[in-house]
């Protein structure tokens, strides 16, 4: 029988940095996620970090976790406590130690983020989130001096998005929800920051209607000419926008041309690299696609030159970071699958057809013909909308035999996706719940992301609405497949999805057989209420207004059908977790037990909103799956 350890002893190498031919990474080799250095080619990675130090998941990070800054011998770090994500900016010698206060430790009382880094001229940008209010603040950091410039506030976000080559000129975005933008331009002669594009919301006329522009990843051209960025002004899934600096009120389209992929998604990054090429990442189905394109400012054209990921040799899965070393030309990038872990590649030459890669990770003990790659499943939802959706089935190797019994696996965000990302908590679970003889429907319903924004835009003060119906109509559906027994489904969770999986549980308590909730908001009011301050003005406009919009709340949340849930739940939650803090999963366990209903409970004194350490993996996936085989293999 498959031992989850299997699958964990793919280590996770992710983040990676090339600086003067070593590779600077974050992986989980001692057990929990650290920063280490291994010659370039590969050797034996060096840690430098000590060890009773954890660094947090960087798809939970907004920004970066660290920068080498060569020019000084340091290394920007982002640490947290356990997942509490209070992160403080620390320095460690480049050859490792032990990390030190920067900035004279003026952040002490703020959660920070590293947003951009410039290690020519040993500069940061960084947000910092007052955790006494409702307020973001930027900053410019020098490192060699440890000067702080502050840029701009907000309760919006004051976001760094770019800087022109001499740092005179900044770009800061607010954003209300997804695709809501407004651009601000930061002068250094002016010391302050002027409107550039879009209408403030403390400006806008009630009920005036705004286009979505969803600007971002934006870059100043040559001799500050203008502004390049990515933008849903002309299509919904993402393309590329222009304005001059003399005209910013209109913003114009840029044409790309040499797209090689076919599928549905949406550009996904858009990065500069030199002078006028830039690269140019698409989410096409889920998998990575990168291209290297060059910049025709004046006819404002978008040349895509070199396929960089998406064929041949690093090709079908999700590209979990890339850099670029500018000294030797280079591209260092970090890509997994469904079926394998993730792998550290530099791409290299003129051409981009030299690949090198410089990790072997595997799963060990499990033949590769054991793992599944999953199969499109995607339908037509109740109102003709498509939804996106993967099922992954036992293969014809193992032992199991259809019809198997259902997993049914609702992702986080609610605007994220599931992708074949072997690095995410997910894939895992998922190949070792196949080998235990389940099926596992994985969909993107609506309000995800990688299929436009205005799809993703669907579940905005919506939460359990047509999300929620969505799950139901696809539950009708794989009851015809006789490879599927739907009289034995069980649904499961994380966040977002965790609240989903309460919501469906007790709303739809004729589906399931078992429930699996991990850190998942259970009543929407005391949800709102624990956040953060600095997360709550996004939350009143994208979830509701706890005051307007209380009726509403309660009505959407899984407290007020909570005593209807008829099968067994096990709830997981992190002791240290800021975003669903522990109390609230508390509540929901207390007031089960109290009305006699059967509910299991697993707390990780030491994570947050992520279980990463490795014996809590080990406990949380082995308890999964234990807790499915006994409700739904009796």
């Amino acid at each position: 029988m498959a031992r989850i350890e299997s699958f964990l002893s793919a280590r996770l190498f992710l983040s990676p940095q090339l600086v003067d031919h070593r590779i600077y990474f974050i992986s989980n080799l001692s057990g929990h996620l650290s920063l280490y250095s291994m010659e370039y080619g590969g050797s034996v990675p060096e840690p430098l970090l000590p060890p009773d130090i954890a660094l947090q998941n960087p798809d939970l990070i907004e920004g970066k976790s660290f920068f080498v800054f060569h020019k000084i011998g340091k290394i920007l770090v982002m640490l947290d406590k356990d997942g509490d994500e209070n992160y403080q900016p620390m320095l460690i010698p480049i050859s490792g130690g032990y990390p030190e206060q920067t900035f004279y430790n003026f952040f002490e009382n703020y959660r920070v983020h590293l947003l951009k880094c410039d290690g020519t001229h040993q500069i940061c940008y960084l947000s910092a989130e007052s955790r006494k209010e409702s307020m973001r603040e930027s900053f410019k950091g020098v490192l060699s001096s440890g000067e702080l410039v502050k840029l701009a506030q907000s309760r919006w976000g004051a976001f760094v998005d770019s800087h022109n080559k001499s740092h005179s000129k900044i770009i800061i975005i607010d954003g209300y929800t997804a695709g809501d933008e407004v651009l601000y331009l930061w002068d250094e002669k002016r010391k302050n920051i002027q409107l550039l594009y879009g209408i403030p919301l403390e400006d806008r006329k009630p009920d005036q209607v705004i286009p979505l522009n969803s600007i971002d990843f934006t870059h100043f051209t040559r001799h500050d000419r203008g502004l390049i960025f990515s933008t849903a002004l002309f299509d919904d899934a993402l393309g590329l926008g222009y304005l001059r600096f003399t005209n910013p009120s209109k913003i114009r389209p840029v044409a790309i041309t040499g797209i090689q992929h076919k599928g549905k998604g949406e550009l996904h990054k858009f990065i500069s690299i030199r002078k006028n090429i830039y690269l140019l990442e698409y989410n096409i189905d889920g998998c990575s696609w990168l291209y290297e394109g060059e910049f025709d400012e004046d006819k404002l054209k978008m040349n895509l030159t070199k396929v960089i990921i998406g064929k041949k040799a690093i090709s079908n899965g999700m590209l979990e970071s890339f850099n670029y070393d500018k000294g030797s030309d280079t591209y260092i990038l970090s890509h997994s699958k469904a079926t394998t872990p993730t792998q550290i590649y530099t791409v290299e030459g003129n051409k981009r057809k030299k690949i090198v890669s410089h990790t072997n990770e595997r799963v060990i003990g499990i033949p590769e013909s054991y793992l599944s790659s999953g199969e499109d499943a995607s339908f037509t939802s109740f109102d003709s909308l498509r939804v996106s959706a993967r099922l992954y089935l036992p293969t014809a190797d193992t032992s199991s035999k259809p019809p198997y019994p259902l997993i049914y696996y609702i992702h986080g965000g609610p605007q994220s996706q599931e992708r074949p990302d072997f690095s995410w908590f997910s894939m895992p679970l998922i190949q070792f719940l196949n080998l235990n003889g389940f099926a596992v429907f994985v969909p993107n319903v609506r309000g995800s992301k990688g299929y436009g924004l205005s799809y993703m835009k669907r579940v905005d003060h919506d939460w359990g609405g047509n999300d929620r119906l969505d799950h139901v109509h696809a539950m009708s559906l794989l009851k015809k497949d006789p490879r599927i027994d739907i009289t034995r489904a069980a649904v499961v969770g994380r966040s977002y999805g965790g609240y989903m999986t309460l919501t469906m549980a007790s709303r739809h308590p004729e589906l399931w057989s078992a429930a699996v909730d991990m850190f998942g908001p259970y009543d929407l009011l005391t949800f709102y209420d624990r956040l953060p301050e600095t997360w709550k003005p996004y939350f009143n406009l994208s979830l509701g207004d706890p005051i307007k919009d209380r009726e509403f709340l309660i009505e959407r949340s899984p407290k007020t059908y909570i005593d209807q849930i008829q099968c067994p739940l096990l709830v997981i939650q992190g002791k240290n977790d800021p975003r669903v803090i522990e109390q609230e999963s508390r509540d929901l366990v207390e007031h089960l037990r109290n009305i006699g209903k059967k509910v299991e409970y697993l707390m990780f004194e030491n994570e947050g909103h992520d279980v990463l350490k490795l014996e809590n993996r080990i406990t949380c996936y082995n308890s999964i799956t234990e807790f499915f085989k006994k409700q739904l293999m009796k």
